[in-house]
């Protein structure tokens, strides 16, 4: 009874992870704006910020899952909030200093602390499943509270931004940098209290080895001996790139002006859609939730990459004209398709994650960690989609999702049997 009760609170606490990670990730959407409205960017460098927090996982993916496999889940999630505070605080100075570059440092230190955090509730999570349809299931449920927070971050942003003019500053969404240094502290202390299971270290301790065990190189070569894991990484930087792209570069296209190509809708409005794109998320994970335990991974990645890319090829062929009408803001329904794809986004990681380390075993920590630096693809991807928004319109730059949605298709019908190369 003692460990149920303790696997329910650790699960709980890793839902908390979860929530965390997506609020202040979902900040540097607004915050693309904020530069093009502040500093001039073009569509391209607004999505430095976006680019910075994600990058951040190229450098800390390996180093956080070896601090996991080294020093557990306990300390490394301590240290990911911790460093979380700092990011966000170093992100609300740079609106009182008026400095695009401490901007983007804040991003940056704010990525450390997501990476570190998703290094820790994916195999947290599951682990404490067991693996399989289980472990993939508590993943989505996981999800869920993820885009409750995704979906709280934009429209919170985009209400304190208001009307977007050449006054608009990072000293507007101030409320939201606040609420999220006070969620750290507070995740601080609930963590520092807790009970959290350490099944690698525990494993380690009763073998009377350290629980780094095999060396770096050793450990990632062995994980990248598994032909369905490398494909998987793939996967993953390119499903990051969907999941960012779709409502960032949507985001964009609402709020830029019509002589650019936009809409020239309002920042509120347009937050109100994109936190749609990541409430349409919680909508998919709670139901690939409810059927992760019958519903296979492969079969879940098969079906909402399908219907993503029937959606986006329907998106760009669709007249403007054909529009509703919202607050005196005539917003065209390839919006609205952009945004029911969340529907489609939502199970990918948990399920492209639950595939690709199938079978590692003893590898699945460094696998977290080699995973965690393919998170980059969010950072980059959008970027590469702004340049194709801004020389070939925005809607046009969603050719390059629908390619790596092709990607996805293949990856889990053919790629994903695990295989040792």
């Amino acid at each position: 009874m003692a460990q149920k009760n303790s696997n329910v609170l650790a699960i709980g606490i890793m839902f908390f992870l979860f929530f965390m990670i997506a609020f202040v990730t979902g900040l540097q959407n607004p915050m693309g704006v904020i530069a093009k409205a502040q500093f001039g960017a073009s569509n391209a460098m607004s999505q430095l910020g976006n680019f910075m927090n994600f990058f951040a996982y190229l450098f800390l993916g390996i180093p956080a899952g070896l601090i996991l496999k080294a020093r557990g889940y306990k300390f490394t999630a301590l240290s990911a909030v911790a460093v979380g505070f700092t990011g966000v605080l170093i992100s609300y100075l740079s609106g009182v200093l008026g400095n695009y570059w401490v901007y983007l440092l804040g991003a940056l230190v704010s990525g450390f602390s997501m990476c570190m955090l998703n290094t820790v509730v994916n195999p947290m999570l599951n682990t404490l499943g067991g693996g399989g349809n289980r472990g993939n299931q508590l993943i989505q449920f996981g999800g869920s509270c993820n885009s409750i927070g995704a979906t709280i971050a934009p429209i919170l942003a985009g209400y304190l931004i208001g009307e977007v003019t050449e006054k608009t500053q990072v000293a507007d969404v101030n409320a939201a940098l606040f609420l999220a240094m006070g969620i750290f502290a507070l995740a601080f202390i609930i963590i520092l209290f807790s009970a959290i299971p350490e099944p690698e270290l525990e494993a380690a301790k009763a073998a009377g080895k350290p629980a780094a065990g095999e060396g770096v190189v050793e450990s990632v070569k062995g994980a990248l001996k598994f032909r369905h894991f490398v494909l998987g990484i793939i996967a993953i930087f390119l499903y990051i790139g969907v999941e960012v792209g779709i409502p960032n570069i949507a985001n964009l296209f609402m709020t830029s002006p019509t002589a650019e190509g936009g809409l020239g809708i309002a920042a509120g409005i347009a937050g109100t859609f994109v936190g749609a794109y990541w409430f349409m998320m919680l909508i998919g994970r709670l139901t690939g939730g409810a059927v992760g335990g019958k519903v296979s991974s492969k079969t879940m990645i098969v079906t909402v990459s399908a219907v993503a890319i029937l959606f986006l090829v329907i998106a760009m062929f669709l007249p403007k004209s054909l529009v509703i009408t919202i607050k005196g803001a005539a917003v065209p329904f390839s919006v609205i398709l952009m945004v029911a794809c969340g529907l489609c986004t939502s199970i990918m990681w948990g399920a492209i994650f639950n595939l690709s380390v199938e079978g590692l075993g003893k590898y699945t920590s460094i696998a977290s960690g080699i995973f965690m630096t393919m998170v980059v693809g969010g950072g980059i991807l959008p970027i590469v989609q702004g340049f194709a928004a801004d020389k070939l319109g925005f809607l046009n730059s969603y050719w390059l999702i629908i390619v790596y949605l092709v990607y996805l298709l293949w990856f889990a019908l053919y790629g994903s049997k695990p295989k040792k190369a």
